[in-house]
């Protein structure tokens, strides 16, 4: 798949900071995939890939535990921002500026690959993710985390009014804010693709499976730390876990003599 036609944040990099990085919901999203990730603050050192690393949160806090990191991203902004980030607090990874396909062709496999928030941007999001999953060292892990296409859906169907035509036609994709993810992907089809060529699922986490539905008065009147604590506590649930904005997966790759 060409370069080109992959989403590029250089654009965008502020929009994101805002939106996203610096908000409630953000730190949300990055505690529970360090609740999901925690087995890896006390293994020994691993060697760990982060595909389309964005300003590279997870992988600073998993370079922290020890571990040898490996970054790449096609934006050149945000792969100047990941590693600012790691040189303001002393810590050093291998950076490239380049597609995570690309970099696949070049790399050895490793112990983790980190694909967060990427293949709902690719131009052949499932095609891309098993290249990059080939990269998973057998009895390694991929932590996957995506753009729930079950969340847009349902989400566009609450709001009514014309979207319901584009739901029911299945043409929906690409009609949102420039914020929004061109090719979100259902659960379901990841996991069957990722399990019919040899991985596990391990952990399956929803992320904001109330909070994305609720309506800004709704919100205005919760308490953040109530609404969390119920995230937390329905997030890794069957039918809850599959409504989350985001999917979080850990999945080990098998070895040859696993049953």
């Amino acid at each position: 798949m060409a370069d080109l036609q992959d989403r590029n944040f250089d654009d965008l990099i502020d929009r994101f900071e805002t939106r996203i990085y610096d908000t409630v919901k953000g730190g949300w999203r990055l505690q529970l995939l360090q609740e999901d990730l925690a087995q890896f603050t006390h293994a020994p050192p691993l060697t760990i890939w982060d595909a389309g690393c964005g300003q590279a949160q997870i992988s600073l806090w998993l370079a922290q535990q020890g571990h040898q990191l490996t970054l790449c991203d096609l934006s050149s902004k945000m792969l100047e921002k990941a590693q600012a980030n790691f040189e303001q607090h002393g810590e050093s990874a291998s950076f490239h500026h380049q597609s995570a396909q690309s970099l696949a062709i070049q790399t050895p496999v490793f112990d983790v690959v980190l694909c967060h928030a990427v293949i709902e941007w690719l131009a052949a999001p499932l095609p891309s993710l098993l290249t990059l999953a080939q990269k998973v060292e057998y009895g390694g892990y991929l932590s996957l985390l995506f753009y729930n296409r079950n969340a847009m859906v349902y989400n566009n169907v609450l709001k009514g009014g014309w979207r319901l035509k584009h739901i029911l036609e299945d043409s929906y994709l690409g009609k949102g804010n420039k914020l929004t993810p061109p090719n979100p992907q259902f659960p379901h089809d990841v996991i069957a693709a990722l399990t019919e060529h040899g991985f596990t699922v391990c952990k399956h986490t929803g992320i904001r499976v109330f909070n994305d539905y609720m309506t800004k008065q709704a919100r205005d009147n919760s308490n953040d730390a109530e609404l969390f604590a119920l995230e937390r506590q329905y997030c890794r649930m069957p039918t809850y876990r599959d409504m989350g904005r985001y999917i979080h997966l850990l999945l080990r790759r098998n070895k040859a003599n696993d049953t």
